[in-house]
């Protein structure tokens, strides 16, 4: 399937990757673009002024069949979600997204979508394979025995079979992508939500800015991740959408780095050095994660290639420039 001149419904339209999502299907020639979200438009990250955009409580399944109404292809990227602080504190809330998933998957059988799309993630994967920070790079098949991550993690997984059993029994073809720690410009960095390289950019920018020249880490520092950029995510997202691969898939980079190494990035980038303080009570997730792209690229001849450094360096400057503007 080729996305260009099809009807196309973002769920979670108005938030990071799928306000970037929006703005690449219209680019690429998609027939119209509906950007759906929960939130009010002024607090979307991005809205494309040439898509339809809705606001709707996607929890709801009356909202759900307003929102795939007519539509060819849907991506289902909305989720009650954010960084690990987030996700350890709120696991009730991070469980009620399965809503969303149920009632955009019934609605999308209903209204005879031609494709549909779940945006799944790393924390489906057993925690027993992640207890090193040198840990070996997540397979696909990693995620079974199950021990995902709890609450965010059990929805992600639980979300991936239901897709996975409507195109079994109700013939509706599904694609899910495990994304890996996804990053860049228009993400948030700041309010709870926000993922490690945003939060470390805007720590290391207030310490430069204020002269305090220290850094709190949660954790010791020595945990591993690996960090997917933006324009990586929409293309490995389109690429798996437009192919006949439906089993869930690694969409990440490999390019292992400590947290601490992620800081001496940031550190660079700034100019700065600082004092590093580690609140080792702090959520951490687990101590190594990675992603194994072998199958990515035998399935879709492709896999990541920005360098976490350059990555880092567009998202810092970006969240520089916005906290310029609110310090004005």
């Amino acid at each position: 399937m080729n996305l260009a001149g099809q009807r196309v419904v973002v769920c979670g339209g108005g938030g990071f990757i799928g306000g970037h999502l929006a703005k690449r299907l219209l680019a690429g020639d998609a027939k119209w673009v509906r950007c759906v979200d929960l939130k009010p438009r002024a607090e979307w990250q991005q809205e494309s002024a040439s898509a339809e955009n809705v606001v709707l409580d996607l929890r709801l399944k009356e909202a759900c069949e307003q929102a795939v109404n007519g539509a060819d292809v849907v991506f289902n990227l909305a989720s009650d979600m954010g960084g690990m602080g987030f996700i350890e504190r709120n696991k009730a809330l991070c469980m009620l997204s399965v809503l969303i998933n149920t009632h955009l998957l019934t609605a999308a059988r209903e209204a005879g979508v031609q494709r549909f799309f779940f945006a799944s993630s790393a924390c489906v994967y057993n925690g027993e394979k992640q207890r090193s920070p040198d840990v070996t790079a997540l397979r696909e098949e990693d995620a079974y025995p199950a021990q995902p991550e709890d609450g965010y993690g059990w929805e992600k997984l639980f979300s991936e079979r239901m897709c996975r059993h409507f195109e079994e029994d109700f013939g509706l073809p599904c694609r899910m992508a495990r994304y890996h720690n996804v990053y860049g410009p228009w993400g948030a960095f700041a309010g709870g939500r926000e993922k490690a390289p945003a939060a470390i950019c805007r720590k290391v920018i207030e310490a430069k800015r204020s002269g305090n020249q220290e850094i709190e880490i949660w954790g010791d520092g020595r945990q591993t991740r690996s960090f997917l950029y933006i324009d990586d995510c929409l293309e490995g997202t389109q690429r798996l959408m437009e192919s006949a691969v439906n089993e869930p898939l690694n969409i990440g980079s490999n390019e292992l780095v400590s947290i601490n190494q992620l800081v001496d990035m940031a550190e660079e980038i700034a100019g700065v050095r600082l004092k590093r303080v580690y609140k080792l009570d702090a959520p951490k997730g687990v101590n190594g994660r990675n992603s194994d792209n072998s199958r990515v690229k035998k399935l879709l001849g492709w896999e990541p290639s920005t360098r976490l450094r350059d990555g880092l360096a567009v998202t810092y400057e970006w969240i520089a420039e916005r906290m310029r503007g609110r310090h004005a």
